[in-house]
């Protein structure tokens, strides 16, 4: 593992038994245009059967740090920095070997893409039963009957049949719920998803959410849910991290984060979604301009080149001092916390009704 030469720490969380643990992470990748700072020092914990939702627009990490927790970042150009503590077993530097035997047994992920993600030359049924079968030796009908019970699982109708069909014969639904059942197959104890319904109808949203939450409270699995909507996290997270260029900026509880949120960047994200109770005369509320480039970040605050509110700091603290993420629940943002209260309840909050 390449050491990163890394700014002052964020003040670690108390040691505890917790079954996912990531420390001041830091993924790096090396292009023709430069080094592309993804995960700029990240640290959050998960219990078992608990959810944690991370939340950002896209390019913000969210990706990139689930994709090294599973240790599936190419070697040869990318630096990866930090601790990543998976039920006592250290990940950060692990041997490829090592992560091979962990993943699909121990850890799983549920791609965004589910049609890239399974191969369209082999069956449903054969992709997920080959982990079955190389992680805890099954034989091929052995593997089948998983494949099968873990099909009706997920809802997949008339499983004995379908088993045998390619990825190509199922609905966008139906493959979500087939890479479910792949990820759930070996019932690891970890399970990222990673924006599960993306491109689905809202109803068959519900449903894989909902499936997602079942499954969990029946196997007692941890979940990551990875997305950038506030709104699929409302009734499935227990905790959330708000990421902004590979930051973390706001965490705590799922309550917190749509109830009181404290950062500027979790005001917006809230303002943007539509609500039924709104008029159809009233637009919305986007972030005005656009996420940085991970190639040159802001100094300071990486946020405040796109926040309304930094004037409110004073001075140029916040495009010079980068904000702390306190322990527990916070907001890295210079606001005082009086000032956090009176700007949610005057300015945003009523935006939110």
């Amino acid at each position: 593992m390449t050491t990163l030469t890394k700014p002052e720490a964020e003040p670690r969380p108390q040691e505890s038994e917790h079954f996912l643990s990531v420390r001041d992470l830091y993924v790096q990748f090396a292009t023709e245009d430069g080094t592309v700072k993804a995960v700029d020092g990240l640290s959050f914990d998960l219990d078992r059967g608990k959810t944690l939702g991370i939340v950002g627009e896209s390019g913000s990490g969210k990706s990139v740090t689930n994709l090294a927790i599973l240790g599936l970042h190419n070697p040869r150009n990318t630096t990866i920095a930090g601790e990543i503590v998976l039920d006592g077993q250290e990940l950060t530097g692990a041997s490829t070997k090592t992560l091979e035997k962990l993943r699909g047994k121990k850890m799983a992920m549920v791609f965004q893409d589910s049609l890239t993600a399974l191969s369209p030359y082999y069956t449903v049924g054969r992709q997920i039963a080959e982990p079955y079968m190389k992680h805890l030796g099954a034989s091929k009908k052995e593997a089948r009957d998983r494949a099968i019970e873990m099909l009706g699982k997920v809802g997949i109708p008339q499983p004995q049949t379908r088993v045998d069909d390619y990825p190509h014969q199922f609905s966008g639904g139906m493959r979500q719920r087939a890479m479910i059942a792949m990820a759930l197959v070996c019932n690891p104890d970890l399970v990222i998803a990673d924006e599960p319904t993306t491109a689905l109808d809202v109803t068959v949203q519900a449903q894989i959410l909902d499936l997602l939450k079942d499954l969990q409270q029946e196997t007692g699995t941890a979940i990551i849910l990875i997305t950038h909507d506030l709104g699929v996290i409302a009734n499935t997270a227990d905790d959330v991290v708000v990421m902004y260029a590979g930051r973390a900026v706001e965490r705590g509880t799922v309550r917190d984060i749509l109830k009181t949120p404290e950062h500027p960047y979790a005001w917006g994200l809230l303002g943007s979604i539509p609500r039924l109770s709104a008029s159809v005369d009233v637009p919305l509320a986007p972030i005005p301009g656009s996420p940085p480039s991970l190639l040159n970040p802001p100094s300071g605050c990486p946020f405040h080149p796109r926040c309304t509110f930094a004037g409110e700091v004073g001075g140029d603290r916040c495009a010079t001092e980068r904000p702390v993420l306190p322990e527990g629940r916070g907001s890295a943002c210079h606001l005082t916390p009086e000032q956090k209260r009176d700007i949610f309840i005057q300015q945003v909050q009523p935006r939110l009704r």
